[in-house]
């Protein structure tokens, strides 16, 4: 493979640069088009009215050809993928002649109003050339070579107007018209240094950004690298875990024979932790699946209540464990929903796990179903300290925990809610929180209701749009 040198390297970046200059260039003169025409048309107006008809409508038809094709041009500069040189200086070829022909409307409209004027101040021709002047340095420096020319060329009408005053009248050095000339010689001075100071501010700016874009890129392919290692690292890790975890299983089920009273306790508290590896495991992998868009949804009706009271039957042990109990109110009986049974269940599983870890030793949870003509809520209610509003970044935040003082009993991977609101973003549902009015926080997921059947083929095709999006 050939070695690409630091020279190829730069003119690839100078390249590129050139592309997003003229991109620049053509997105700001599209964005300023309506005060260009206003000041065209006052120009126009202001001719036809005190100086010359046959002015006005001489510059009113080439402004309109100008404007015509100078945006037929940005449009297509701003439609281009930017990824051709040949097409790039294709582009400022027509941009330098767009450029020439709306500089050469504003130099015709002033000379043509000096020369009907005659020597003097000639206030309206010198005032639309240090407008356009100024225009030109504060929204055409993305393209020095159009810069340049629109200075070059308003700058020569800018002389050219005193000193033709001068030749014509054949003035001495103590009249007043070579006064004019010192002014115009002062003021051109002034707006090349504008000029050149926007020119400036618009480099750093883009070196700034372009920083920030090689920053940014850097850090997106750390992330992706973290993540896959741990995606590597979670299925090394399975593997050894299952075979421990079933072993461990086989003899706290006594199929192994008989087992001392001595040991219970030990293989208890091992068994315990290997649960307790195979949800982080789990929650790495799903988290895994989620940033790389490829978490997968089995999508069917689902009988919800039947589905929390599952839920809340195999977290009761957790619960007890904690000296926690949970209350399932079982008064909702039609419910259904689409989604993934194993999915929703994860969700509950999570918010349950949570209630019982922040509530005091003691104290109950309870578990019931809202429903209206067209949603459904799953409400958990603890009896903790209770969230804040301010906490909630921290509580559905990917690594983020919210470390709440006194109830922090069971560690986590702080990853579980985030997973769970992209599970609920992907049934086209939501979840959250609020604080209630007394001791804790009533968390909640809520999903749209459907008939058993009817509905499930609409769903489905809604699901899985959510899950596209959600990825």
């Amino acid at each position: 493979m050939r070695k690409v040198s630091e020279n190829e390297n730069a003119e690839v970046v100078n390249d590129a640069d050139f592309s997003q200059n003229l991109k620049d260039y053509a997105s700001v003169a599209l964005k300023m088009a309506g005060q260009r025409r206003i000041a065209f048309t006052s120009g126009v107006v202001l001719a036809g009215n005190y100086y010359s008809f046959t002015i006005a409508i001489v510059c009113a038809v080439l402004i309109v050809c100008s404007e015509i094709f100078e945006s037929v041009l940005f449009r297509q500069i701003l439609a281009w993928s930017g990824n051709s040189q040949q097409i790039a200086r294709r582009h400022l070829a027509k941009l330098l002649l767009g450029a020439g022909l709306s500089c050469g409307v504003i130099v015709y409209f002033a000379v043509a109003i000096a020369f009907v004027q005659g020597p003097g101040p000639h206030f309206i021709s010198m005032f639309f050339l240090l407008a356009a002047g100024l225009f030109a340095a504060m929204h055409n420096h993305q393209v020095k070579a159009i810069l340049v020319l629109r200075l070059v060329v308003y700058g020569g009408a800018f002389l050219f107007i005193p000193i033709w005053d001068i030749v014509a009248t054949a003035a001495p050095f103590q009249s007043e018209l070579w006064a004019n000339l010192f002014v115009s010689i002062f003021v051109l001075h002034f707006v090349v240094e504008c000029s050149r100071n926007y020119l400036s501010i618009y480099r750093v700016n883009q070196k700034q950004m372009e920083a920030l874009e090689i920053e940014t890129r850097i850090a997106n392919e750390a992330v992706e690298a973290k993540a896959e290692f741990l995606s590597t690292m979670s299925h090394e890790l399975r593997t050894p875990l299952t075979s421990i975890k079933g072993s461990i299983d086989l003899m706290s089920a006594g199929r192994l024979g008989p087992m001392p009273d001595s040991l219970k306790k030990v293989v208890g508290i091992a068994q315990r932790n290997c649960n307790k590896l195979v949800r982080l495991i789990d929650d790495t992998l799903d988290l895994h699946k989620i940033i790389a868009g490829k978490m997968s949804f089995s999508m069917d009706t689902v009988h919800l209540p039947k589905l929390v009271e599952s839920t809340v039957t195999a977290n009761r042990p957790f619960a007890e464990r904690l000296g926690i109990t949970l209350h399932f109110d079982t008064g909702a009986e039609d419910v259904f929903v689409v989604g993934d049974w194993v999915r929703l269940e994860q969700v509950m599983t999570n918010i349950l796990s949570n209630a019982a870890k922040f509530s005091p030793t003691g104290s109950g949870v309870q578990v019931r179903i809202e429903s209206d003509q067209d949603t459904v809520r799953v409400l958990v209610i603890d009896n903790g300290i209770g969230l804040t509003e301010s906490e909630r970044a921290d509580v559905f935040d990917r690594y983020s925990k919210v470390n709440t003082v006194g109830t922090n009993k069971v560690g986590g991977t702080g990853i579980g809610m985030n997973i769970s609101e992209k599970i609920m973003q992907a049934h086209g549902g939501k979840i959250g929180y609020y604080k209630n009015q007394g001791a804790g926080t009533t968390f909640f997921v809520e999903l749209a209701l459907c008939a058993a059947q009817p509905c499930l083929t609409q769903e489905l095709e809604r699901g899985e749009k959510s899950a596209s999006a959600a990825a």
